[in-house]
């Protein structure tokens, strides 16, 4: 039988409330990027409790870590520059016709 950790369920429940977030909160960017934060995190924690055992635990940890500080950075750029251009980050504002 197979044991389970309590962090990978911990990550687990994580990951599927951030997803969770993701399709409830779509009135404003900023709740968006936050989920998508959250999700980036959890799957952080998931990926060093399932790869504990493994010789490239630090390798991949180092890489998910870094797309994640990527994705944050990026993420903000989008929504100050969003704001500064429409004046607020209402998902519902934005057009494809307007870019």
């Amino acid at each position: 039988m197979m044991k389970v950790s309590v962090l990978f369920l911990v990550s687990s429940v994580g990951v599927a409330f951030s997803v969770l977030t993701l399709c409830l909160q779509y009135k404003h960017l900023l709740s968006s990027l936050l989920s998508l934060e959250a999700m980036t995190l959890s799957l952080f924690v998931l990926l060093v409790s399932c790869c504990s055992s493994m010789s490239m635990e630090g390798e991949m940890c180092l890489i998910l870590i870094t797309m994640g500080a990527c994705e944050a950075s990026l993420g903000l750029a989008i929504l100050v520059s969003l704001i500064r251009t429409h004046g607020n980050d209402y998902v519902s504002s934005f057009s494809a016709h307007k870019c």
